[in-house]
């Protein structure tokens, strides 16, 4: 076997892997479906303006290890995440909070606010929620509901919300504090050139193909690495032999405009049912409208669209409602017998993750993998 380690996947997790090992002396291959590394934190320049090509990726965490880790790799802006939510001809700010709640009622104390949403609630008469609007009334009162959770929530999942599963919405984030930070993390921004120069550090040295297909080639893959880490689908790994799990997919439109700046911020939700993208992302908000002279006066904007997910389409999101996770628990009892193969990320561990929670499943993942390595040598 000329490798030992081959990584199906060129995104966060298969990229740290393929790193660490190679740093061990690991003989490495990765391979990549697509024509470019990075997975869905890719981002490519256009106009001057470094555009996330998948949706917004904002890096957050509070873990000082994964945020030494990652900044070995590239400097961060103070970029904040502070999202608006735009209802009919409203605006509102995100997450919940007191200048939220300001625009829609007009009160100005903490104290206000509370007895608001909590005087809605009362009138629910909401014993026991059983769907997720049901849920949502019950945690935040009627008027938060309908105007900021109702609609963008439909449209993510593709079902009307009282077809939805309570247990969706376990909480729903209420600030009482005049505070737009949609994150309670201790570091926070977006890196300086974009995140896939992240990826070509991490895969310096290493050997990738793109346009590869792992099922095109299956049994060559296998008899080239003693080990495979694989990033992809674990029900198509397997052949779907338990059935399909569910994914929710996204279209993303981008424009190129010729004006200087569109919405005024980086990222802003249309909560509207009848609009059909559930926001509009303006990429120069990332690097605080910074751009060369030479390309103004224009702007990058990408409407994200979301899809009913099905064969041969990108899986963005697992659908982990009680059946689909039932059907993975089927295929985490196949995976967990496998001697030389290693599951990892979002589709791989049909889990939803955010970059740091990846990062760290990735280290956790080939520490372990090496330690063995090194017992049994």
């Amino acid at each position: 076997m000329k490798y030992d380690y081959l990584i199906v996947g060129s995104g966060l997790f298969g990229a740290i892997f393929a790193h660490e090992a190679n740093k061990a002396g690991k003989k490495v291959l990765v391979i990549e479906k697509r024509d470019h590394i990075g997975g869905n934190i890719y981002t490519e320049e256009i106009e001057g303006i470094q555009v996330h090509k998948y949706g917004a990726h904002i890096f957050h965490t509070s873990n000082q290890e994964v945020w030494d880790y990652v900044n070995q790799f590239a400097c961060f802006n103070r970029y904040t995440n502070s999202p608006i939510a735009k209802y009919k001809e409203e605006v509102y700010n995100l997450p919940f909070n007191m200048n939220t709640f300001q625009r829609m009622w007009g009160v100005f104390t903490p104290e206000q606010a509370k007895e608001k949403i909590r005087l809605q609630i009362q009138e629910a008469k909401i014993k026991e929620p059983k769907n997720l609007e049901e849920q949502a009334i019950s945690l935040v009162g009627r008027d938060i509901y309908e105007k900021l959770v109702k609609g963008y929530t439909e449209k993510q999942w593709g079902k009307r919300a009282d077809q939805l599963p309570a247990f969706i919405i376990r909480r729903l984030p209420v600030r009482f504090v005049y505070d737009n930070n949609y994150f309670n993390d201790t570091y926070q921004g977006i890196p300086i050139g974009g995140y896939t120069g992240i990826i070509e550090k991490l895969l310096e040295g290493i050997e990738i193909r793109l346009n590869t297909d792992f099922f095109t080639n299956r049994k060559g893959f296998e008899e080239t690495a003693q080990k495979i880490v694989y990033t992809g689908m674990i029900d198509e790994f397997y052949d779907y032999c338990y059935g399909e799990l569910e994914y929710r997919s996204l279209r993303f439109e981008t424009e190129v405009l010729e004006e200087e700046n569109h919405q005024g911020n980086a990222v802003v939700n249309y909560t509207e049912y009848e609009i059909p993208y559930t926001r509009i992302i303006e990429h120069k908000h990332f690097e605080f409208l910074c751009q060369k002279e030479s390309f103004l006066p224009k702007t990058v904007i990408t409407r994200e669209y979301p899809a009913t997910w099905k064969k041969g389409d990108e899986p963005y999101y697992p659908m982990n409602d009680e059946k689909n996770n039932g059907v993975y628990e089927q295929y985490q009892c196949k995976a967990k017998e496998e001697q030389n193969v290693i599951f990892g990320g979002r589709l791989g561990l049909y889990r939803y993750f955010d970059m740091h929670q990846v990062v760290e499943e990735a280290l956790k993942a080939v520490r372990k993998e090496l330690e063995k390595q090194e017992i049994k040598a």
